[in-house]
């Protein structure tokens, strides 16, 4: 009984795992092949460092520069409209429309619902949970699996 027990908190814990990272639900769709690319990959949070937003003096959050600066800013809301979450990708969207699927070795499976001023060409930003977690990713260049659903 005690062998069902350590086997059954064994597989606890790697379901935990397995559906912790968030990405488990973005798979790349059947019978397409994807084309690999090596591409520079840093990371982001919802936070004010990395997504250049502040606090009005009354609280609301606003946009801290560029040109929106301001201007009322939806904190964790992508340029998709989707809530940012693990398995968020912000790319080039002239190269990577919406909804193309990447796999990247380390982070997983995740979906393009985001832009940024800075992610051009062949860049990638991974979305994390926290700021600490991004800041452990770092910058890393890796071998990136591609799957386009839609325009070019």
């Amino acid at each position: 009984m005690r062998k069902v027990w350590q086997y059954f908190g064994l597989a606890c814990a790697l379901l935990s795992l397995l559906f912790a990272s968030g990405c488990a639900s973005i798979r790349p769709p059947a019978g397409v092949k994807p084309v690999e690319r090596k591409m520079l990959t840093t990371a982001y949070c919802k936070c004010q460092q990395c997504c250049g937003w502040e606090r009005k003096w009354y609280g609301a959050p606003v946009y801290a520069y560029g040109p929106l600066k301001g201007q009322s800013k939806k904190v964790g809301i992508t340029a998709s409209g989707t809530r940012a979450r693990p398995g968020t990708i912000a790319a080039d969207l002239s190269l990577y429309p919406f909804n193309t699927i990447m796999y990247i070795p380390g982070y997983g499976y995740g979906r393009v619902e985001d832009c940024g001023s800075g992610v051009k060409g062949e860049h990638i930003e991974l979305f994390f949970s926290s700021h600490q977690k991004a800041l452990n990713w770092g910058r890393k260049t890796r071998p990136v699996k591609i799957w386009r659903t839609g325009g070019r």
